[in-house]
């Protein structure tokens, strides 16, 4: 088997970097638009191989998709990363055509790939690859609500002192500062509520650090995250290669699911060989799908845009 990430930056070489350590496949190809820069990163990690104790191959590729031909799973991270005071949405009108770009190259070369969209704005992104390609809807998946539960996680660890790997916590909803919804009610603590050990202002504060997790990253560091990002996307490719039935909080398109149509967002869904196989009901309660229609409103409101950049 073979896998490619295109966007050989901080988030895609991060992500080849996870599935070369996980010998995930026998082949990786990392490629870029900037001229040796894919391969550069490419060789750097391979000269980690003998110390780590894997043989992933690993290609590093300038602009050149003949390299990715065969492809199980393709990882898009092309285009800017945000920048402080950035939302983003306002990577749209520049991101929007790189991906579109992107994903027809790949899939003239790999017709039969799975494609994992990471790019933001995610949900746009994701809506955009799976219009512009007409690939089934099962083959396209936005990684985003894998890296805002993970966040969720990670603040209610701080808030509990406790294993991240005894939580269950889930986010749902746009990939989006305001259009996220971190489900508070059904996080648990191996098999206990959190709201058990936290109080209600205190699970409202872990939501909310949740929500702006992105951009207090970006306000730090200067630019968007890539450790987390680029972990999500290889355990997403993950899940699909060894066909590990998981249930990922992942970008889909929805036909109905959640009382949603004609839209990609993020809700629970199992994931195998075949992409996503099927949308997990959480039985959301009045007030979390009220917040879930909104948010899909918003998501809708940002791809309305792309009728005005995508020709």
């Amino acid at each position: 088997m073979k896998v490619t990430v295109v966007g050989a930056g901080a988030v895609g070489a991060t992500c080849a970097d996870n599935i070369a350590r996980a010998e995930l496949v026998q082949e990786l190809v990392l490629l870029d638009i900037k001229e040796g820069f894919a391969e550069g990163k490419a060789l750097d990690i391979m000269q980690t191989s003998s110390f780590r104790g894997c043989d992933t191959k690993v290609i590093g590729v300038t602009n050149d998709y003949s390299k990715t031909a065969g492809s199980s799973v393709c990882v898009i991270t092309s285009g800017i990363p945000r920048k402080p005071g950035m939302t983003r949405e306002e990577l749209i009108g520049t991101n929007a055509k790189i991906v579109e770009g992107v994903a027809k190259s790949l899939l003239e070369y790999s017709p039969e790939t799975i494609i994992i969209v990471i790019s933001n704005p995610m949900d746009t992104m994701t809506y955009l690859t799976l219009k512009a390609t007409g690939l089934p809807k099962n083959r396209v998946i936005g990684m985003g609500g894998m890296l805002d539960s993970s966040r969720f996680k990670t603040y209610l660890q701080m808030a509990l002192n406790c294993s991240q790997g005894d939580l269950h916590a889930t986010v749902v909803g746009g990939h989006g500062d305001t259009t996220m919804i971190p489900l508070t009610r059904l996080a648990s603590l191996n098999g206990a509520p959190v709201s058990d050990f936290l109080s209600a202002d205190e699970l409202k504060k872990v939501a909310a650090d949740t929500m702006v997790g992105g951009a207090t990253l970006t306000k730090l560091l200067g630019t968007s995250a890539w450790y987390a990002p680029g972990a999500c996307g290889a355990a997403l490719v993950e899940a699909i290669i060894r066909d590990e039935r998981k249930v990922l909080p992942c970008c889909v398109y929805l036909e109905g699911e959640y009382g949603q149509n004609d839209i990609c967002i993020g809700v629970p869904v199992v994931v195998g060989k075949n992409g996503w196989e099927k949308v997990i009901d959480l039985k959301l309660n009045e007030e979390e799908m009220a917040l879930f229609n909104k948010s899909a409103e918003a998501v809708r409101n940002m791809n309305s845009v792309l009728d005005t950049i995508v020709a």
